[in-house]
């Protein structure tokens, strides 16, 4: 079986996003120590090839909430419980990868990163046209974020050592068989390699 090709990306149309480090939601990623620092390095690495960086946070405020309807089968419970106020700890970033002046940050209130922000608004007015995705967890915002992407015709990149889920077959499932068909799965030291190739 031969070896995927690997793209060619131009750094200053490359954001990194990152999604769902918040406080409320790293513990449940496995080793999320390791995995924190692994995203902070290619957040510095990213930032130093001159590519953007993006983070996505989910949090509710009170309207949210009443917005969210019983037929949302995930998202409903979420209301119906007042989880994730938009200014409790458990929904801000995690301050050891905390953003940065100029960076994008978003907050949604489903799972893909982008069906109810205005991140691709931003993206596109960067000019970007790649995306690399880090984030917890598999199963959620980064598959939901996946499948948006490719159908918006972006370049995909997904970090399999910058995402994690907490049920470790359905990562595996994803990371392997689901992803391949829509983006580029490597890891961080493969991206490294790229942003130094550019």
């Amino acid at each position: 079986m031969s070896t995927p090709s690997l793209p060619t990306i131009t750094s200053e149309r490359t954001a990194l996003l990152v999604m769902d480090f918040q406080n409320g939601i790293v513990p449940i990623a496995p080793e999320s120590d390791a995995l924190v620092e692994r995203v902070k390095d290619t957040i510095a690495e990213v930032r130093a090839a001159g590519g953007a960086i993006g983070y996505v946070r989910v949090a509710f405020t009170e309207d949210d909430w009443s917005a969210v309807p019983d037929t949302n089968k995930s998202f409903s419970a979420v209301a119906a419980a007042k989880m994730l106020h938009h200014e409790d700890d458990a929904t801000q970033i995690d301050a050891r990868i905390a953003p940065e002046d100029g960076d994008i940050v978003v907050r949604k209130i489903r799972y893909g990163s982008g069906s109810t922000t205005d991140l691709h608004e931003q993206l596109s007015d960067r000019g970007i046209d790649t995306l690399v995705l880090a984030g917890i967890s598999t199963s959620g915002v980064v598959l939901s974020t996946v499948i948006d992407a490719a159908d918006r015709d972006y370049r995909v990149l997904v970090l399999s050592d910058g995402v994690a889920d907490p049920d470790a077959e359905t990562h595996r499932m994803l990371v392997e068989k689901v992803f391949p068909s829509r983006a580029h799965v490597i890891d961080t030291t493969v991206l490294r390699q790229l942003l130094r190739s550019v």
